[in-house]
């Protein structure tokens, strides 16, 4: 049970994400979160859309992974694992942040699938 808590808590994260990358990034909001500027928002708004989309796919196969059960813990460890990975090279290319905001969480969820 936590375990699936743990691992809607990180898709409800990846959606949130995918929300300020492709509909509010040049928003007061979304230049907030990112530290961004009015004009590098404008000019990178095509690029964050995309990083959304993939945010969206990472969250989906996270809640396919819960939507099949017991039989979903390959898809679930599967989605987990690649969180973790862009959390942690995003960390290590862009913002330290995202070390404690993706890919803790992500092996927080690993970790608690794993030992269920």
């Amino acid at each position: 049970m936590l375990a699936n808590i743990l691992v809607a808590l990180v898709a409800v994260i990846h959606i949130y994400i995918l929300v300020l990358e492709m509909f509010l990034w040049e928003t007061k909001t979304g230049r907030k979160a990112f530290k961004l500027s009015v004009d590098f928002a404008r000019e990178t708004r095509v690029l964050a859309a995309n990083q959304g989309l993939y945010n969206g796919f990472l969250a989906a196969g996270l809640l396919w992974g819960l939507w099949l059960g017991e039989n979903g813990m390959p898809v679930t460890l599967f989605f987990l694992i690649c969180v973790l990975i862009a959390g942690i090279f995003g960390a290590m290319t862009a913002s330290r942040k995202i070390l404690y905001v993706q890919a803790l969480p992500a092996l927080i969820a690993l970790i608690s699938v794993l030992l269920r």
